[in-house]
């Protein structure tokens, strides 16, 4: 499973990344604002940084203005992968931008009906929102995997980017049950290295080598 990395902050994105652990990014129009940074300079920075895509979000809400905004994204860099709303103005903007030869990715998915919707219209990326429906009591696992199964039935290229990721559990779920990507905040991703069992075995082998009195260097 691939792994995207869902932040602005350029300085996350770089440890990562000088770790291999950087497949590609996501940004939206919150994080920009949380990063202080103007959209286009930021976006560039990312792009130059990591070789995978770089998803950077339209905001208009027509279509038109959609394509628009998504043709100056996409001049950024290559690695530019536009990101557009599950809604009727974003799938047209989708077809329309996909078509173009760009990067696209569909946001905002909350039903398999919305993710075949997309796979039609040509969407590079499509991704659910795991958290998001945990937060109302469904199952946003079950969401992943009904729509993994649609896409393996028609033999759809279009990718499954587990979003909404906010727990190491969402992000083994996810990898279990076949999604091509997850996104998840830098915490989220240094936290899978976490376990209590190898924390108590590193403090064993520390106390007995300290009982040896030797020194590797």
């Amino acid at each position: 499973m691939k792994f995207f990395v869902d932040t602005a902050e350029v300085d996350q994105i770089a440890e990562l990344n000088d770790l291999g652990m950087v497949d590609g990014v996501t940004t939206n129009p919150s994080l920009i604002m949380k990063s202080g940074r103007d959209i286009i300079e930021v976006t560039k920075e990312i792009a130059e940084m990591v070789d995978g895509p770089v998803s950077a979000e339209v905001v208009a809400l027509e279509a038109d203005a959609m394509i628009e905004e998504g043709r100056k994204l996409a001049k950024i860099a290559d690695n530019i992968a536009v990101k557009v709303p599950l809604t009727w103005a974003g799938l047209k903007a989708c077809n329309v931008l996909s078509n173009e030869g760009n990067m696209v990715n569909v946001t905002l998915c909350f039903s398999a009906n919305q993710a075949l919707l997309a796979a039609k219209a040509g969407a590079t990326f499509i991704s659910p929102f795991i958290g998001r429906l945990d937060d109302i009591n469904l199952d946003g696992m079950e969401l992943i995997s009904d729509i993994r199964q649609i896409y393996d039935n028609y033999g759809y290229d279009t990718q499954i980017l587990a979003a909404s990721i906010r727990s190491v559990n969402h992000a083994y779920q996810a990898a279990m049950i076949g999604s091509d990507v997850m996104t998840a905040p830098p915490a989220v991703i240094k936290k899978m290295a976490e376990h209590p069992l190898t924390d108590a075995g590193l403090d064993a082998f520390m106390k007995d080598w300290a009982k040896t009195g030797q020194k590797i260097v």
